[in-house]
């Protein structure tokens, strides 16, 4: 991710002939680059000049295609950016050593996980098993398997997005201990296989763990992600997850809790590690 907190002089020159004086102070300070692609947040009052602006950010950064900032939603977390410059919105993101091919504007890639996908690269060891129950395009669990070199089990239930995981086991050369499954993992037949299970969902996370714990092995890792509301923290999320076990007949401890990033205003994404043990 490219952050910055001035508009770029270069940017500012261009467009400060071509705007109105007072919207040149609008023009956006910060973005997201994924790949060759960039992705602006642009203000209602730019509206008019989108085009051409995107199009001045595109020369003077370096990209291919730029895309206004939407809203992420759905049960697939898919994007719904809007196409302002170029039109190939696929591109490959490197990052710590590891090749991400998506579609930035269908596919959600939070380049401000970045710390939980190089800490994820250091916490898996060589040989474990680790079942990935929301894969995604490989986010969290291709540093998994290329830099710890575990074996992975990742599932994905979008058709789409799973093209996409698929494509990115092949270029990474990961495929002699990777393995692809475009199901529902609640449809997802191993149990007490797992000594790492990710859980790398947000907002209705809580409704998988009887199935995380049914696939993980006694003694297994989870990495359990959810967004919580400041007000319930720090009890939650562990609380929910202790108590959900608990009624499935597990015990479990906490190992660690990190904050990912704000979600929301007043909500934030969590990260629990939870050592999960069988009654």
């Amino acid at each position: 991710m490219v952050r910055t907190q001035v508009i770029k002089p270069r940017i500012r020159e261009i467009l400060s002939r071509e705007l109105p004086y007072e919207l040149v102070g609008m023009l956006p300070k910060h973005w997201v680059q994924i790949g060759d692609v960039l992705i602006l947040p642009l203000r209602p009052e730019l509206e008019p000049y989108k085009h051409r602006i995107a199009e001045v950010y595109a020369q003077v950064l370096g990209v291919k295609t730029v895309l206004r900032k939407g809203r992420i939603g759905g049960e697939f977390r898919e994007t719904n950016y809007e196409v302002l410059y170029g039109g190939d919105t696929v591109t490959v993101h490197v990052e710590n050593g590891v090749k991400y091919k998506l579609d930035a504007a269908r596919v959600m890639f939070s380049p401000a996980n970045v710390k939980e996908r190089v800490r994820m690269a250091k916490v898996a060891r060589p040989g474990e098993l680790v079942v990935d129950m929301f894969a995604g395009i490989g986010h969290l669990s291709l540093p998994m398997a290329v830099h710890g070199r575990a074996r992975v089990i990742a599932i994905e239930k979008s058709p789409y997005t799973f093209r996409f995981l698929v494509e990115n086991i092949e270029l990474n050369g990961v495929w002699d201990r990777m393995t692809a499954y475009n199901i529902d993992n609640r449809d997802f037949p191993g149990e007490d296989i797992a000594d790492r299970v990710l859980m790398g969902y947000v907002v209705k996370t809580h409704e998988f763990i009887p199935k995380a714990l049914r696939i993980a092995k006694d003694g297994a890792l989870i990495h359990y992600h959810n967004t919580v509301p400041e007000r319930l923290m720090p009890e939650e999320p562990f609380g929910t997850f202790q108590r959900i076990a608990r009624e499935h007949g597990y015990e479990v401890e906490k190992l660690n809790e990190l904050v990912i990033k704000r979600y929301a205003p007043g909500v934030w994404h969590v990260v629990i590690d939870v050592k999960v043990f069988k009654r």
